[in-house]
């Protein structure tokens, strides 16, 4: 369906305009291997199976996610295999591993790439970065992706309550002339809300720049900011807690996705409503600058670099857990465990 943005028109698709009989029709004789068993593989995998499609898992033997995908239902040899033999029996191949996974499996990976085959992607990383990836894929295939606007865990938690998660798509090589109908029917197989169009490049930029935004990098930067001042003017930990990240996570932010900011900005105080017209500018003009250099930074492929180096660093597992503990050890963040273990349950 076309749907208006302002001056601006785009096409989104639902089950209404592609139906998930459609897609199992599409897909009939494909067989779905899910490269990876990490973050978005095993919801998107379990979607995909519980609907009917052919599903295979490939993940390394052994693993923790190895293990996982056992508990998950998946059956060593029969629908769970070496990335090795996933990736040789796959006919449409979903390349979930990480970056880093990515990177480093790709030598393996482009072995078992033969004509016909479509090779997937959930992130736009791996190519949009090709001169620090090395992956430079063969000109044979059909390359598309889908990238959920979620975590994989939300995917599927939605999933079994009959909701999706809202999913971008897009085609990076169609050699067959049938991407759109195969990338359509991923998207509604591991149950997509829509699916709007993008490009790899879009995804990636958008994506890096989200996550270290207000997804989470400026949120967290934000509780901190807030929590230190309340803090350092004599409110106690509970306080400074509530009034900084509970109300919001608990009480506003569920209503402001059910019925958008505007709606909260009506149905609230005029002590508050007062309060937030008057201040969002000045956050918004105050944080500008800092997002548009780092906008800068991702599309000029700093932070892409900056992830490949910290990430093949030979300490770096060490080195994120001591990052890590810094945030899970803060006074913010051991309030807050506190704070959700004596939320009330019925």
């Amino acid at each position: 369906m076309k749907m208006k943005f302002g001056s601006f028109e785009e096409t989104i698709f639902t089950q209404k305009e592609f139906s998930m009989k459609t897609a199992q029709k599409v897909l009939k004789t494909e067989i779905i291997s899910v490269l990876g068993y990490g973050v978005q593989g095993p919801g998107q995998s379990l979607n995909l199976r519980d609907n009917g499609f052919s599903v295979i898992v490939g993940q390394r033997k052994n693993s923790i996610s190895w293990n996982k995908a056992l508990k998950d239902g998946w059956i060593e040899g029969h629908n769970l295999f070496s990335l090795e033999e996933a990736s040789e029996r796959g006919t449409i191949l979903m390349y979930l591993l990480s970056d880093a996974g990515q990177i480093s499996f790709w030598p393996t990976l482009k072995q078992y790439l033969n004509d016909g085959d479509s090779l997937y992607f959930s992130h736009g990383f791996g190519l949009t970065f090709n001169k620090q990836t090395k992956i430079f894929p063969p000109k044979n295939i059909d390359i598309f992706l889908v990238a959920p606007k979620g975590s994989g865990t939300s995917l599927r938690r939605l999933f079994k309550n009959g909701q999706g998660v809202n999913s971008s798509y897009a085609i990076y090589q169609d050699v067959s002339g049938k991407c759109l109908d195969k990338v359509l029917s991923i998207g509604i197989g591991i149950g997509s809300g829509y699916l709007f169009e993008t490009t790899f490049k879009n995804e990636v930029y958008s994506d890096l720049v989200g996550e270290r935004g207000t997804l989470m990098g400026a949120i967290q930067g934000i509780f901190a900011a807030q929590y230190q001042v309340l803090r350092e003017k004599g409110h106690s930990p509970s306080e400074s807690f509530n009034e900084t990240v509970e109300e919001l996570t608990q009480s506003l932010m569920p209503l402001v996705s059910e019925n958008g900011m505007d709606w909260m900005y009506e149905n609230c105080s005029t002590t508050a409503q007062r309060g937030a017209l008057d201040w969002w500018k000045q956050f918004r003009d105050s944080t500008l600058p800092v997002f548009r250099k780092l906008y800068n930074e991702v599309s000029s492929g700093n932070e892409a670099k900056k992830v490949i180096d910290k990430n093949s660093h030979p300490n770096y597992r060490r080195q994120l857990k001591e990052e890590l503990d810094i945030l899970k050890k803060s006074e913010l963040w051991k309030v807050g465990e506190l704070i959700r273990s004596l939320r009330s349950k019925k």
